[in-house]
C-alpha cells in the first residue's frame, strides 16, 4: 500500500479572475452611483430666508447710494478701422464705485487709455454712429477696465466728447 496523499485539484484560475473582476466591477459601479447621487439628487439647496435676502439687498443698495466718484480722462485721438480712414476724438469720464477704485484707476491711466484705444481701433464708423453702437462701446470699455482693475469697479462710462471725422 502506498501512503501517498491524493493530489489536490489545481484551482481554476479563470474562475478566480472572473470572480475578482465581477467584484471589482460591482464596487466601481457602486462608487460611481454614489458620486452621481451626491452630485445631483443628493444635493440639498442652500436655503436663503427672506430676512437674509432683504439684508443682503439693503447692504448692496447702501454701497450703490454713495456719491459717484468720477474720473475724467484727458481727450485723445485715435483711428477707426475701415476705409475711408476716420479719426475719432474721445473724452470720457469713468464712474467709480468708491474712492479706492478712483485711486486705483489713477494708477492705471496709461493702460486704460491703451485698452480704450485698442477697442476703438477695432470699430468702424458704422459701429459707433448709432446709439446702440455707442452703448455697446460703453459696455466694452466698462468690461475691459473692470478686468484690468483689481479692487476698483467701473460702474459706468460717460462720453463727454465723441467726435468722428
Amino acid at each position: 500500500m502506498s501512503t501517498e496523499a491524493p493530489a489536490k485539484p489545481a484551482r481554476d484560475m479563470k474562475k478566480v479572475f472572473t470572480a475578482a473582476f465581477i467584484a471589482l466591477n460591482l464596487s466601481v459601479l457602486g462608487g460611481g452611483s454614489y458620486v452621481v447621487y451626491t452630485c445631483t439628487l443628493g444635493v440639498q439647496d442652500k436655503s436663503l430666508s427672506n430676512e437674509q435676502a432683504e439684508r443682503d439687498l439693503a447692504s448692496f443698495e447702501e454701497t450703490l447710494r454713495g456719491d459717484p466718484v468720477l474720473y475724467t480722462m484727458s481727450p485723445f485721438n485715435t483711428n477707426l478701422d475701415g476705409v475711408p480712414r476716420r479719426l475719432v476724438k474721445v473724452e470720457l469720464s469713468l464712474e467709480m464705485m468708491d474712492e479706492e477704485g478712483y485711486e486705483e484707476v489713477i494708477g492705471v491711466v496709461p493702460h486704460a487709455r491703451d485698452s480704450i484705444m485698442r477697442i476703438l481701433n477695432g470699430k468702424t464708423f458704422t459701429d459707433v454712429e448709432s446709439v446702440q453702437g455707442k452703448l455697446q462701446l460703453k459696455n466694452q470699455i466698462v468690461a475691459e477696465l473692470n478686468s484690468t482693475l483689481k479692487k476698483g469697479v467701473v460702474k459706468n462710462v460717460y462720453f463727454n466728447e465723441l467726435v468722428v471725422q
